[in-house]
């Protein structure tokens, strides 16, 4: 069966939050790229002077980027991704070959619409300590909430729907944020924009759903783990 729709590829915010219209979805990957979180964002998820940190992806022929794709529905889509990933985002667009997670008959492997960042957009932020990097994300917040909710929403999505994906970078920024985050006595709740930080409760009455302590210590389990048979 040949395929003739336009698809698109999501790997960061559009994994848990498309805001378009589509009518089939898959997960899968594409081949000879990184998941990076190198481009500043100063509409959702900063502001002016303090941008957060979100997803891109560089070329990296030994990586694969797993995320979702999408097969649109419609002009309006396609316009409403435009102002979302380039006119606000930075980002272009170039075309990748997209690989479905599980057998779907006619559709082994396809092109799909890829929105990427690159050095020459003035969002770009690029490389830093990955230290550093979480360190941005935990202090920064834009009009679509805290930088925190878009990564560890992200590093969820990934683990309960793909949990084969073997992302480093952000699971390694995943553990350092949860780790600042009850370091520093933050409401998770707030962060991940479910509770309003004038009605959030004492820390130790709140509920956690993203489950902190066990987080902490199942990511530090798995890199341990992972370092034992390197």
């Amino acid at each position: 069966m040949e395929n003739t729709s336009l698809w698109v590829f999501g790997y960061g915010s559009l994994c848990w939050n498309p805001g378009f219209e589509f009518d089939q979805t898959l997960t899968g990957h594409v081949k000879g790229y990184s998941r990076k979180f190198w481009q500043g964002n100063t509409t959702h998820r900063g502001v002016e002077g303090k941008p957060g940190r979100v997803a891109t992806i560089i070329e990296d022929s030994r990586d694969v980027v797993w995320g979702r794709a999408f097969r649109l529905v419609g002009e309006a889509a396609l316009r409403y991704l435009e102002k979302r990933e380039c006119l606000l985002g930075g980002y272009k667009t170039i075309i990748g070959n997209f690989h479905p997670r599980h057998d779907v008959p006619g559709l082994t492997s396809f092109p799909v619409l890829i929105y990427v960042a690159t050095p020459d957009n003035h969002l770009w932020l690029g490389d830093a300590s990955i230290a550093d990097i979480a360190n941005q994300i935990v202090d920064c917040r834009g009009a679509s909430g805290h930088n925190v909710e878009y990564l560890l929403k992200l590093a969820r999505f990934m683990r309960e729907h793909i949990p084969e994906a073997d992302d480093k970078h952000l699971f390694t920024l995943e553990f350092l944020i949860l780790s600042k985050i009850k370091e520093q006595n933050l409401s998770l709740n707030y962060l991940m924009g479910e509770t309003p930080l004038h009605d959030r409760p004492p820390l130790e009455k709140q509920e956690r759903p993203y489950d902190l302590d066990n987080r902490i210590q199942f990511t530090t389990l798995v890199e341990h783990t992972k370092m034992l048979h390197v």
